[in-house]
């Protein structure tokens, strides 16, 4: 009888090379060296004597043994995943919450998703969003009306906090297509200066571009605030101003024509996002698969995300 060398890690590089698209994406969603993906690849191939896969395609076509395996994948490994969750329900009790605070508008647009992947894994715990964008989510962790937040920075001064990495995301000025900035490469801060800056009704300190890069160049542009994404690019694609958000937010618009999207700064501008919750309630099983979930999904669903 041949000795099977197959371990879940080997089945879980499968799939993340078949969902992500490519060695260097599937690297990164498993949080391994892409040297350390390749070996694991190699290993295989050398025991089965044969390509799991074309090298030179993108994505990666594979194999008649590679989709063999990938199908073996596709069979086990939500078998191994539904009695983890189940032995962890066993060891807790069943039922839960889990309740989500956000501080950032656009969140819904991967929020969403990330929620229904986790509510078919865990149908038996509430989720459910607080009410509003929330100016201070992690403080609603401390009154206890919150189990996650969903939040731009870490506070390292919080002791009973923990903060979980999500993923970071590129954030581009958007501007009316005849402006005249659309000329430039990219836009650096003084671009903003004499610009009306259309941004959501939020502090400055919960703007990336005001707080990495206006604020330190002492640019302070006069605002205008929506509420609304559409609205605020309504008003750029109208001439009324410029704006900046993550690339996800606005992709449909740009590639339609709608508005013109530029870098900010010669290597671009990122956001990060994370997730905080209470240390008391961080070994909850669901709450750090909620986590999991988080990152992957919005890692395989949206434009320009690199996860942390």
């Amino acid at each position: 009888m041949m000795q099977s060398i197959l371990e879940l890690r080997h089945l879980r590089t499968l799939q993340a090379l078949r969902d992500s698209g490519s060695l260097v994406r599937a690297a990164q969603l498993l949080n391994l060296t892409q040297s350390a993906l390749s070996h694991q690849v190699k290993l295989l191939e050398d025991r089965y004597a044969a390509p799991l896969f074309e090298r030179k395609s993108v994505p990666p076509q594979f194999s008649a043994t590679g989709s063999r395996l990938l199908a073996l994948a596709d069979a086990v490994l939500p078998q191994v995943e539904a009695a983890e969750r189940d032995v962890a329900r066993l060891l807790t009790g069943r039922g839960g919450q889990l309740r989500i605070a956000v501080e950032c508008h656009t969140c819904f647009d991967w929020l969403m998703p990330a929620m229904d992947a986790f509510r078919s894994r865990w149908p038996e715990v509430e989720l459910d969003i607080v009410s509003g964008f929330q100016a201070d989510p992690v403080g609603l962790l401390h009154q206890d009306r919150a189990d996650v937040a969903i939040v731009s920075e870490v506070d390292a001064d919080d002791p009973v906090v923990q903060f979980h990495p999500l993923f970071g995301f590129e954030i581009q000025a958007l501007l009316a297509n005849g402006h005249p900035l659309v000329a430039r490469s990219h836009l650096a801060a003084q671009d903003f200066a004499d610009q009306t800056l259309i941004t959501y009704p939020v502090p400055d300190d919960m703007l990336d571009l005001v707080r990495q890069v206006l604020e330190p160049a002492g640019v302070r542009p006069p605002r205008r605030t929506t509420e609304l994404t559409v609205a605020m690019l309504q008003l750029v694609a109208s001439g009324r101003g410029v704006a900046a958000l993550p690339v996800w937010a606005v992709q449909s618009y740009v590639e339609r024509g709608y508005v013109t999207a530029r870098p900010i700064g010669p290597h671009g501008l990122t956001g990060r996002l994370y997730a905080a919750c209470m240390q008391r309630t961080a070994e909850r099983p669901w709450l750090a698969d909620f986590v999991t979930v988080t990152r992957e999904s919005s890692f395989l669903s949206l434009k320009g995300v690199a996860l942390l």
